[in-house]
C-alpha cells in the first residue's frame, strides 16, 4: 500500500516548480494573450526565479509548449453516464464551459498555438490525445449495443463537438448550453 502511495506522488520540488510555472502561464495567457505572455510576468506570478525559467523553458514558446504537453499528463477521461447521448452531452458541456469561461484559457491557448510551429504541433498532439481518450464514449456505446461496431469514433466526436468550436471560437458568437446539448443529441442520433 505504501509503495502505491509513493508511486502516485507527483514528484518533489521539480514538479511543484513546473506546476507553479504552468499555472502562471495559464493565468497570464488568459489575462493578457500571447503577446502579453513574458518570462518576467510568469516569474513574478509563479514566484520562480526568471533564471530557472530561462534554464528550463528557454523561451515563451517553450512555456506554451510545456503547458500543452502537460494536458497529456492528466488523468481526464469522459464521463460515463450510461448512454451515448448522455456521454456526448457531458463532453459538450465540458467544452462549452471551457470555451465560455471568462477569461477562457482554452481559447487563449488555441489562439496562441498559431503563433509558433512548436506550439501548433503541441496543440495537435493535445487534440489527438483528447480524441483518443474520448473514443471511450464510442466503445462503451458499442459494448452496450447502442450503436454499430464499425462506428468511427473520430467522426462521431467531430459531429458532436465541432459546432461548439466553430460558433464560439471561429464565429465568436454565443451558444447556450442547451444548444451544445442539442449538437450532442444530433450526433448520437446520427449513428443509431
Amino acid at each position: 500500500m505504501i509503495a502505491e502511495v509513493h508511486a502516485s506522488r507527483p514528484g518533489g520540488r521539480t514538479a511543484r516548480v513546473r506546476a507553479d510555472v504552468l499555472a502562471a502561464v495559464e493565468s497570464e495567457l488568459a489575462e493578457h494573450g500571447y503577446d502579453g505572455l513574458t518570462i518576467d510576468a510568469v516569474a513574478a506570478r509563479s514566484g520562480v526565479h526568471r533564471t530557472t525559467l530561462y534554464r528550463r523553458w528557454k523561451t515563451v514558446p517553450g512555456l506554451l509548449v510545456d503547458l500543452l504537453e502537460a494536458g497529456a499528463d492528466d488523468a481526464w477521461e469522459p464521463a460515463d453516464t450510461g448512454s451515448l447521448e448522455g456521454d456526448l452531452i457531458a463532453v459538450n458541456r465540458e467544452i462549452h464551459a471551457a470555451l465560455t469561461a471568462r477569461p477562457s484559457i482554452t481559447q487563449a491557448v488555441i489562439a496562441a498555438s498559431f503563433r509558433t510551429a512548436a506550439a501548433a504541433d503541441a496543440l495537435t498532439r493535445f487534440w489527438e490525445d483528447r480524441y483518443e481518450r474520448t473514443a471511450l464514449v464510442v466503445s462503451r456505446a458499442v459494448a452496450r449495443g447502442e450503436i454499430p461496431g464499425g462506428t468511427d469514433p473520430h467522426q462521431l466526436l467531430l459531429t458532436a463537438t465541432a459546432p461548439l468550436y466553430h460558433q464560439l471560437v471561429l464565429l465568436r458568437q454565443p451558444m447556450s448550453r442547451d444548444q451544445a446539448d442539442q449538437h450532442a443529441r444530433i450526433a448520437a442520433a446520427s449513428v443509431r
